[in-house]
């Protein structure tokens, strides 16, 4: 049976306030980011997702190693202060944040490229028809 978690960390990152979903599925960890501005009322953050969560675009899949529980409550008790004492996100989601803005990177060289090379072209086109235009007398 797959398993299916998801977890949103909003946080003032100067000058706005962003908010980062998680969401963990099959073992892998999807992120997307996404800039409020203003700080967000707990209405308008539910409302922004339940309208726009199925628009977002999360980040390639990274692997999560599984999570070893402790069985000491007090130790458990301390890590859960610990993570909500922690402002920001993850490593594991800043890498995959990263990793989408690279490959949206690599998209926009590889789309400029292709229209630069076509551009190329349709000028070189232009200059051939203009000179058998005046090789023929016209």
């Amino acid at each position: 049976m797959d398993k299916l978690s998801g977890k949103l960390t909003v946080y003032f990152e100067d000058p706005f306030w962003v908010g980062v979903f998680e969401r963990i599925s099959d073992g892998k960890l999807y992120v997307s980011k996404v800039t409020f501005g203003p700080e967000p009322s707990e209405q308008e953050i539910m409302d922004f997702i339940l309208k726009s969560y199925t628009s977002l675009r999360f980040s390639p899949a990274v692997d999560m190693e599984p999570k070893q529980h402790a069985d000491n409550p007090k130790r458990r008790q301390r890590q859960i202060r610990r993570q909500l004492q922690t402002a920001g996100i993850g490593t594991k989601s800043q890498k995959a944040l990263q990793r989408q803005r690279e490959e949206r990177k690599e998209e926009r060289r590889r789309l400029g490229r292709e229209q630069e090379k076509e551009e190329k072209q349709r000028r070189y086109q232009l200059r051939q028809q203009k000179r058998k235009e005046k090789h023929r007398g016209h």
